[in-house]
């Protein structure tokens, strides 16, 4: 009998409430571009690896249609701060506060992000 070695990868938490969430290997994101994630209560949050390896997570759906494509949407940055535009309506969303840099009165719940080591 062959025993496969144990493998270490690190791995993308979301924190929800009073607890970490796993969603993924942080290999497979693709640095500049995002995934949606279910969460337990049937949410989706929209998790972002940026290019400098900067990882964010906020809720995927757009305030503005309902529809959850935050997600798909161009990650970039204005006066410093990084953003996620939607696809549909190109509003942008702070990544670090939620709230929209085009219209004051919208705002999307952003989530604290961590790496952690697993055994798989």
């Amino acid at each position: 009998m062959t025993v496969a070695p144990e493998k270490t990868a690190v791995m993308v938490q979301l924190h929800l409430e009073d607890a970490w969430f796993t969603v993924c290997e942080l290999d497979r994101l693709t640095p500049g571009r995002g995934v949606a994630a279910l969460l337990p209560d049937g949410r989706q949050a929209a998790v972002f690896l940026d290019r400098a390896g900067r990882l964010y997570a906020v809720g995927n759906r757009d305030p503005f249609t309902g529809a959850a494509v935050l997600s798909r949407g161009l990650i970039g940055s204005a006066e410093g701060r990084p953003f996620v535009a939607s696809p549909l309506l190109k509003q942008r969303f702070d990544l670090e506060s939620g709230a929209c840099l085009d219209d004051e009165a919208y705002a999307v719940a952003t989530y604290a992000v961590q790496t952690t080591p697993s055994t798989i």
